[in-house]
């Protein structure tokens, strides 16, 4: 859970923004300026399933976890953690109801942005588009690895990619949302951990 204010936020995305070097001291500022940052506390929606997505976020501290129903069941599909990009793409781009929930996992600061939004920052920094286009390939393209490294994966290599991308999830998520994400119950889950456990102790 975070206890971080908006300031301590706002640094966070400062930072991130530095890290690619590209842009003056002056445009960084003006991304900031033109920055807004929400603190969604633990339990609430950022999107219902039905509703359309109008925004898309940007996580700078905490965890978001995507979700949908089967059959009244909770299925987990994703977890988002810092400096993750938190989107419904589908939703968003044909202005369909999202089939996908997100909601904080925890207290969770993020950048909520839209197309007008950043179609104006472009506008005033133009080689932000290109920023901008490269961030998205690149996050696209992990997220295609990932999606294929799970699907071919095993419930025990599921687990332990997981413990290699997202260690700290581990103490800040419920485990039978973990387990739900890996696709078993909490009780092979909880033998899963045990069995590695024994296994490394050897």
């Amino acid at each position: 859970m975070t206890n971080s204010t908006q300031a301590q936020a706002r640094e966070v995305l400062k930072n991130f923004i530095g890290e690619f070097g590209m842009l003056t001291p002056q445009e960084t500022q003006l991304i900031l300026d033109n920055s807004t940052l929400k603190l969604f506390k633990k339990g609430e929606f950022l999107l219902k399933e039905g509703q359309v997505s109008q925004h898309c976020y940007f996580v700078l501290e905490g965890t978001i976890r995507e979700y949908h129903l089967q059959e009244g069941e909770e299925k987990t599909t994703a977890f988002y953690t810092e400096y993750d990009p938190v989107n419904a793409f589908s939703s968003a781009l044909e202005q369909s109801p999202a089939q996908q929930n997100l909601i904080a996992a925890e207290d969770t600061w993020v950048t909520v942005g839209s197309q007008s939004i950043e179609l104006a920052m472009c506008q005033q920094i133009p080689r932000l588009e290109h920023i901008i286009r490269k961030e998205v390939e690149k996050n696209t393209g992990k997220l295609q690895r990932e999606f294929a490294q799970f699907i071919a994966s095993s419930p025990a290599q599921r687990y332990q990619n997981l413990l290699v991308q997202k260690p700290e999830l581990f103490q800040r998520v419920p485990q039978h949302q973990i387990a739900s994400y890996l696709g078993i119950t909490p009780e092979s889950l909880s033998r899963l951990r045990k069995r590695l456990l024994e296994k490394e102790e050897k």
